[in-house]
Formats: C-alpha cells, structure tokens, sequence
C-alpha cells in the first residue's frame, strides 16, 4: 500500500477535517492552522481540539464562541463524527463514529503495515552502533549500544527510511601495536580462536606495562602497520578475523541485524586522516598548537576554564579518535549522501560528539544533515553500582546470554512444561533474551537501570514475557473459535472503541519513537494496549459471540495480536507461537 491510499486514521481525518471547519468558519487567511488535536484525558470522549483559544486571542473574540463556529461547520464530516461539542473555555470534545472506527480498523488489517503509512519524507539515516573492541571480549558494557541501535535501525526500516548500519569498531592503535610485536618475538603465526586471542592479550599487556623495551617496540611495531608493513598487517588481519567471528557470535546470540557487512571499523579511515586534517586546517577550523593540531571548543571549557581541546593530530604525527570520527562523518555525508546520523553511545561521550559535530558543522559538512548523539545511561547491579560479577570482575556477555537463556527455561518449565522439548528450548530462548533486551528498552534509554533477572523475567507487569504472553494470547484466540477474520463491521462496546483507538495510534508511536530515537516510547505503547485488548476481552465475549458480533471480535483480536507482534518485532524481540 503506497503513501497515496493509506487507510485514512482518525486521527489524521480529524486533522484534516478541522483544519476545513476553521478555514469554512473564520477564512481562508487560517489555511493550515494546527487544530492542536489530542488524545483526552479520559474516554470521555475520544478526541479533544484546542486551537480555538489561540485563534479566539489572534481575533479578538471569545474562545467559546470561535470553537462553536467550528464545530458548526465540521458537521458529522462525511459521517467520521458521531458527536462534538464544545467544552471549558472552548475545547472542542470529539468522539468519532462507529462506522469510521470500524472501516479504519478494516483498513490497517487490509495491509502489512497495520495503517502505518511510510514517511512522506524518506531519509538516509546511519545508525552507529555496538562498536566493540577487536582483541577483547564483549561485555555488559557493550549491551545497551547494540540493543538501542538496533531497536532505532528496525524501526526507522519499518518506517520507510533507508538505514546505513554501522559498527565502528576499534581495531586500530597502539594495542595491535602490542599484540603484533608480541607474536613477532614469541614466534607465533597467529590465532586460532578467541580463546587464545584472550591469553595473547593478557599476555602482551603484562609485558608492555612492565618493559619500556617492549613499550617502545610496540609503539614502533604501530607505525609499521599505520605505514601497511606486510608482516604487520597479516598479522593484525588475523587478529581481526578471530574478534569478528566471536562478534558475531554474540550477535546472533542476541539477535541483532548487524552483520560483517556492516562493519567500518577505525582502521576503514586511516588513510582518510591526513586529508580530513588538512581540510579542517584549510577550512580555520583546526590550528597548530605545541605541534599538535587541535580543535578549540566555542561551548566547553576545560577544567582551568581555557577552552575545550579535540585532539587531531598529536605532536608525534599520531592520531586523536576525534579526527577518526571527523572522518568518519565527512565520509558518511559525502560519499553514503546521509540526511541523518544516529551515534548510538554511552552518555559520558556525550561532550565528544558534541565537539565533534560543532566542528562538522564550522567546516560545512552538516549542511542539510542531521547529527545527533543518542546517549543512554548504565547498566547497574542490584546494589546500584556498576554491574559486575561476583570477584569485582566485568560481566562477559556471553555468559549473560547464556544465563539469560537458562533462566528463560525455568519460567518456561513451569508454565508449559507439557510441550515437547524442542518446542520449550525454543520458546526459553525467546523468552530469556526477550527479557533482557525489553528491560533495557522500557524505561528511558538516559537514565541508568538495575539489572535483575528476577524482575524482567516477571510474567505480570511491563516486561517481554508479559508482553509475549500477551501477544500469544490474543493470536491463539483464532485458533479455538476455528475461524479468523479480517473485517471489523459491528463496533457497540466502548472497550471495542476504546481498542480500536489505541491499536489505531500505532502510526503516530513509531513516528515519535523514530523522531526522537525513544525505543520506551514503543514499549510503554504495546504495554498500555496489551492493557487494553484485557480489558475488552473481559468484558466483550468472543468464543460465545455470534454472528456479525463474533468475526468482528475476531478481527479486532487479529489487530491486537498482529500489532503486538510488529512492535515486539520492530524491537527485537521473538514472540514464540505458544507460551
């Protein structure tokens, strides 16, 4: 279903109906007044506009009586209002009609899309993030990055834009240096997993901090590969072989769409360095200090109160990661054509990127493009502090997976433990993953969260197994009346309306979640209609219907599961077919 005859929501048929009364009412001169349409505060009534009272100051006339000339000429609009009146100061209170409720329900079954139409302006976003480290485990720490970006990533996808996905990891600098020289001197040829990639690290790193020798060769060992030293750079190479398999690994096992394909890791840049330098010096955005090249902040202030320093080039000809990422930008905009760029990081970064875009933006690379940081906050244990394991050591993401998956299993033993095996295997790893990746997204990605298993394998309240359960149940619904339906014509019950209403804001929900890049927008979304669909099916019999009454409250059903479905999907999260 393309942009041009998407189902009409009405919320959206509101918009444009009253944007017409207010130009039939007070004259042309108002052609696009916003109607400042909203959803009420209770169920009153279904919508409540309240545009009369700014327009009512700019004329020069009380509000009550602009809003009922409004309301005088929306009339019933073609049969979409079944009621309007005009209430308080002069809001204009709206309930819409059955018959509307019921063909626009029909229509978001009719499509894939469930009524959400693709963006009117469809945009090339990059989506930066996950970015571990090449030669070191994945950790807690690299969790909500992945998690995050990739909730953004789908969604943006599902709302019509073209997504750029890019992890940029570090594999470049002075700790390839050191892992190199040290195979170089014990003989070694390289790495066969990443087991013993880890023991290379440990190894190589208790040298380099107790022999300056060893430092210096180290040191010299990175020019050599900055410099595309054959030896060098095989070596290296094979290094990065083993960090990307094990990468990938634990993306599979937590089930995000980034792939090999999508990695632009530091080393991608290195010969686009020395250029970006001279073209932020030739655009006076970068100078020479010290010998170095630095870019002074117009906003920040060290801690003697000088101005912010971004380091670019240092005094040794080595490089800062902030031209790493200036030139990581400047590629993105020139040769991908981005209109946007998520960078999908740990709040404490968030003062770099800030510098960072401030310099773009001085050498005239962000024209017409956005850049913005998308900060979230840490993962903490149960005490508060930062999460780590028992010894004081970091938690190992693969190890929290697994945990993840073992727990996920308990709960399922217990509430199914009459399904084959297969089957309750499968539905733990939904389940146990699900649980982690929800809990990172409900609540506001900027705050810190506690980590507990307990709490977000919880079947009541807002978690995955809830919300799966949720979705399960509304899909099996279909499978015990024997029949399904794709049609809504009967709507007499305020909680079918109540349903339909909320299934129906689907749309406008991923529009601002990708807006402001807020997965818990989305969450706290499903949540409120899993809600919903509980309070109908309480109150509105399905199985015991009959006739017109019955396949309605099927569709409706439909509709709810299948909304539950895509947005668990736009998040990442599996839903089982049976729980």
């Amino acid at each position: 279903m393309g942009a041009a005859d998407a189902p009409r929501l009405p919320l959206h048929a509101l918009h444009a109906a009253l944007q017409a009364a207010i130009v039939a009412a007070l004259g042309s001169e108002h052609a696009g007044a916003d109607p400042l349409l909203r959803p009420p505060k209770s169920r009153a009534h279904h919508y409540q506009a309240n545009a009369a009272l700014g327009l009512a100051k700019r004329l020069g006339r009380p509000p009550r009586e602009v809003a009922d000339a409004i309301v005088e000429r929306l009339g019933n609009a073609d049969g979409l209002v079944a009621e309007a009146q005009v209430a308080g100061p002069g809001f204009i209170e709206l309930r819409v009609s059955d018959e509307a409720l019921a063909a626009a329900a029909t229509a978001a079954l009719a499509g894939a899309r469930l009524g959400v139409p693709p963006a009117a302006e469809p945009e090339i976003v990059v989506v930066d993030y996950s970015s571990p480290n090449v030669a070191k485990e994945m950790h807690v720490g690299h969790l909500r990055s992945t998690i995050v970006g990739d909730a953004l990533a789908r969604a943006l996808e599902f709302a019509g834009h073209t997504v750029v996905r890019q992890n940029h990891l570090g594999d470049w600098g002075t700790q390839f240096g050191m892992l190199v020289q040290h195979m170089a001197d014990s003989g070694q040829s390289g790495v066969t997993d990443f087991s013993a990639l880890g023991s290379l690290y440990r190894d190589a790193k208790a040298r380099f901090d107790a022999d300056p020798a060893f430092a210096d060769a180290a040191r010299r060992r990175v020019v050599a590969l900055q410099s595309g030293d054959p030896e060098t750079v095989a070596l290296w190479r094979g290094l990065v072989d083993v960090s990307v398999a094990h990468i990938g690994e634990a993306y599979a096992a937590l089930g995000v769409t980034l792939t090999d394909g999508d990695i632009k890791g530091e080393s991608f840049y290195n010969d686009r360095l020395a250029s970006t330098v001279a073209a932020l010096l030739d655009a006076g955005v970068a100078i020479e200090a010290g010998g170095a090249v630095i870019i002074r902040s117009e906003r920040f202030t060290g801690p003697d109160g000088a101005p912010a320093a971004l380091m670019i080039r240092k005094s040794d000809g080595g490089y800062g990661y902030g031209v790493t990422d200036l030139a990581a930008l400047r590629h993105r905009v020139a040769d991908l054509g981005v209109d946007r760029l998520l960078y999908v990081t740990d709040a404490r970064q968030a003062q770099h990127f800030a510098m960072v875009f401030d310099a773009a933006e001085r050498a005239g690379w962000l024209e017409h493009v956005r850049a913005e940081h998308v900060p979230f906050g840490a993962v903490l244990g149960p005490d508060g502090k930062p999460f780590k394991t028992r010894d004081g050591g970091t938690v190992a993401l693969g190890d929290l997976l697994e945990e993840a998956v073992a727990r996920g299993r308990t709960v399922v033993d217990a509430k199914s433990p009459d399904l084959p095996e297969d089957e309750r295997a499968a539905i733990a790893r939904a389940v146990g993953i699900g649980a982690v990746k929800y809990a990172d997204l409900a609540g506001s990605r900027q705050r810190d969260y506690a980590f507990s298993f307990e709490r977000m394998l919880a079947l009541q309240g807002n978690t995955a197994p809830y919300m799966q359960y949720a979705c399960v149940r509304a899909a099996r619904v279909a499978v015990r009346a024997g029949e399904t339906s794709a049609a809504v014509t009967v709507v007499g019950a305020e909680a079918e309306r109540t349903l339909i209403l909320t299934a129906l804001e689907f749309a406008d929900v991923i529009a601002e979640m990708t807006e402001r890049s807020e997965p818990h927008l989305l969450c706290t979304y499903l949540f409120e209609l899993a809600g919903v669909y509980s309070r109908f099916y309480e109150t509105c019999p399905v199985i015991k219907a009959e006739g017109d009454v019955r396949t309605s409250r099927l569709a409706l059903c439909d509709l709810t599961a299948r909304t539950l479905r895509t947005g668990l999907d736009l998040l990442g999260i599996d839903v089982p077919e049976q729980m």
